[in-house]
């Protein structure tokens, strides 16, 4: 495995579409990324704009909702879901990855290991570890 330090990634074992489903679904992006934060994607097409509102928890700082406005860069079925955050002018890519243990899915940004982890757990129908 290439432990590059800019991203993260997790082997996942399931069917690309499962996987897929879990990083474009919002109602299952509510249950592992920053879990109890809800997102919003109106239409899964590129230059569509997505809600997610950080919630409050002990992994943050927060005293309150704290609402980001995304943009959809890049839509690769079962490939690539890209997204562009304007307030940190940061462009954040899962892409999926075909293995032969599993599906390989990597963040273009170091400190997601985290929610990889639970996004493999939801997948795999485990129990969610960081909530």
């Amino acid at each position: 495995m290439d432990h590059t330090p800019d991203i993260s990634s997790v082997l996942i074992n399931g069917e690309k579409e499962t996987v897929w489903s879990a990083i474009t679904n919002e109602d299952k992006l509510l249950q592992w990324y920053a879990p109890g934060s809800p997102w919003k994607i109106p239409n899964l097409k590129a230059g569509e704009k997505v809600t997610f509102t950080l919630m409050p928890s002990v992994h943050n700082n927060l005293t309150e909702e704290y609402p980001m406005t995304l943009t959809i860069e890049k839509i690769i079925p079962y490939q690539e879901f890209s997204l562009y955050l304007e307030a940190q002018q940061m462009l954040l890519s899962f892409t999926l990855d075909e293995e032969a243990n599993g599906i390989r899915v990597t963040v273009n940004s170091e400190g997601f290991n985290q929610s990889l982890a639970n996004l493999k757990a939801l997948v795999e129908g485990k129990e969610i570890p960081y909530v």
